[in-house]
């Protein structure tokens, strides 16, 4: 049985656009950042992940936004591939399946919805009793799981009929919950409950062991290889390993943050925060800041690594997600050899 440790004490085709100016791509060190600004948004931008690999060897973004329209674009350029409109209300989680032909969405209009990314259309429409704050979709893209305001995890059998039919409703949450994931593979669900993070088995649909945090947990997301479990709390980032639950390493940043992801090397993390409009790398054997860029006009709320590392997105307060190089100055994308 898994066990925790106790904790230690927009519009169609929308622009794309450099951000050149050195004040907004200023760095503590290094070579001089030139981030790609992605704008089609109208309110701030509140999550973002990114597909797998496609067999084309293509990739894709796809980011959700209090506007109600989440956006696809390709992802090593930040290109607008398609808009999807349904929702009647924010859209606080979007997720891609591994192959990125699925799209899944959860909404403040008691929502979640599958959407057909050849098409652009919705093929499902899952309704709950309150707001949607969290989805994720499984790497076979068979399985979706969605929670929020219900204080409860829903998970759904896409080649189920009907679909939109929970196959488990998993029960005990005290507050809210605002990020979760689901582990297809070892039939595991991961919910940040408040300031606890709560684990579910879903061979028997039962909690197997839940950890308390000093701070509300403000995110969850897997490493690329899926091996971490990359947690961020207050001003903490904790990776567990994702089979065993242990603790494999934790940081302390001079920030409150809000996201944070894993480089798919394993050799860097980058964080933005709640309470600033920087982003930051670290490295991920001594923790040690490497980067500082300036570039949102607003808080950060979400980040990921592209899956060939490659770059990082960030989405803000301020409406717009930026692409940024994880090695600046190198011709790739729409970048030129500077």
């Amino acid at each position: 049985m898994l066990s925790m440790q106790k904790q230690p004490t927009g519009p169609p085709n929308p622009p794309l656009k450099r951000s050149p100016t050195p004040q907004e791509s200023s760095s503590s060190s290094g070579p001089r950042q030139i981030p790609l600004t992605c704008t089609g948004h109208t309110r701030p931008v509140v999550d973002l992940g990114f597909s797998g690999f496609t067999y084309t060897g293509d990739f894709f973004l796809i980011s959700a936004c209090k506007d109600s329209i989440p956006i696809l674009r390709r992802g090593n350029t930040g290109d607008w591939v398609g808009s999807f409109t349904g929702h009647k209300g924010a859209v606080w989680s979007a997720r891609l399946s591994r192959d990125a032909t699925i799209s899944v969405t959860g909404s403040a209009d008691f929502t979640a919805k599958l959407w057909n990314n050849l098409t652009g259309q919705p093929t499902a429409t899952l309704n709950h009793s309150h707001v949607v704050r969290t989805v994720d979709i499984s790497d076979d893209g068979r399985y979706v799981l969605t929670a929020g305001y219900e204080k409860k995890v829903r998970i759904f059998d896409l080649q189920n009929n009907p679909a939109t039919d929970a196959i488990r409703t998993l029960e005990g949450s005290q507050n809210e919950i605002k990020t979760a994931l689901l582990d297809g593979e070892h039939g595991l669900v991961f919910a940040g409950d408040g300031k606890s993070l709560r684990v579910w088995d879903l061979r028997t649909s039962s909690q197997v062991d839940v950890r308390e945090f000093d701070s509300e947990i403000t995110s969850l997301r897997f490493s690329w290889d899926k091996k971490f479990i990359i947690c961020t709390a207050g001003k903490v980032v904790y990776f567990y390993n994702s089979v065993t639950a242990a603790l494999e390493k934790q940081f302390e940043t001079y920030i409150n943050v809000s996201s944070a992801s894993l480089h798919p090397t394993g050799t860097k993390f980058v964080c933005g925060g709640s309470s600033d409009l920087w982003v930051r790398t670290y490295d991920w054997a001594t923790g040690q800041e490497h980067e500082v860029y300036k570039g949102h006009h607003g808080p950060i709320h979400c980040v990921s690594y592209s899956p060939d590392g490659h770059l990082y997105a960030t989405g803000s307060e301020d409406g717009t997600v930026r692409l940024w190089q994880t090695v600046p100055g190198i011709a790739y994308g729409l970048w030129e050899k500077q």
